[in-house]
């Protein structure tokens, strides 16, 4: 399972390697034991379909988000002008992450600071491998499971992608079932301005349980994410007075791709 092909861009650049691609992976990808698990079926993707891909490994430092959220813009420029130069240094020009919030801050904040590169969600590009043939899925272990798509905020109202990875749900031939409040109207999950790493302030309800509530509603089996944060906030929102149901599962996009195919 854990034979990846991994390499770090330093590596690559000793043997003499061009990468076509960064992957970001980001900090809950690298450190968050349910987003590592996203972060290995992106990788098996992309060694199925040859792409010549590398991370940073150890260079690769917290994108600035986080903090840029909380309010702290000094921090966020220190990190965000770090991870610029060491970007800069191996004249990095493309780069695909499986998080919306660095995926946002490198694509919109960066370019101000000197780092100005295309930039990826791994929806985006995994439906672009799909759009290439450069990788197929037809049917596989979803084959008419119902699956709804919780759109992640900084992936929908802040960069207005949608069709992506709904296409990439409708290729595994899965029914795609609508939330109440979905694209432009979709509810954050409650992981957004830094809430993930606070407690909430007080109010009437969970908003991770406010967004469980209508993914019952909509009685999917599956719940599509895109998103570490929004896959943990909905998770523990589906368990929140013992709401969780057996068939009620969550994936990550890139999960559902490599599951389909036997990865």
């Amino acid at each position: 399972m854990d034979n990846l092909n991994v390499k770090t861009f330093s590596e690559c650049i000793e043997q003499g390697v061009i990468p076509e691609i960064l992957f970001w992976v980001g900090c809950a990808g690298s450190f968050d034991e349910r987003a590592k698990k996203i972060t290995k079926a992106f990788v098996k993707i992309l060694n199925k379909a040859n792409i010549k891909f590398a991370v940073l490994g150890k260079e690769e430092s917290c994108s600035g988000d986080p903090a840029k959220r909380a309010g702290n813009e000094f921090l966020f420029q220190m990190q965000a002008i770090n991870n610029i130069e060491t970007l800069n240094s191996y004249s990095i020009k493309s780069i695909v992450t499986t998080c919306p919030h660095c995926f946002n801050t490198i694509k919109n904040e960066y370019p101000e600071l000197g780092g100005k590169y295309t930039v990826y969600h791994h929806s985006q590009f995994l439906n672009k491998l799909m759009m290439e043939g450069r990788i197929s899925v037809e049917g596989g272990n979803f084959k008419g499971k119902k699956i709804t798509f919780h759109d992640p905020c900084y992936l929908g109202r802040a960069n207005g992608v949608y069709e992506a990875p709904r296409n990439l749900i409708k290729k595994i031939d899965a029914e795609l079932i609508e939330l109440k409040r979905s694209r432009s109207k979709g509810l954050c999950c409650g992981a957004g301005g830094a809430q993930m790493f606070k407690d909430s302030e007080q109010g009437r309800k969970e908003i991770s349980s406010e967004r469980a509530e209508e993914i019952e509603e909509s009685e999917a089996e599956i719940v599509a994410a895109a998103c570490p944060f929004c896959n943990t906030m909905i998770s523990d929102g589906l368990k929140t007075d013992n709401k969780e149901k057996d068939n009620t599962k969550i994936y990550d996009i890139a999960e559902l791709i490599a599951n389909a195919n036997d990865l």
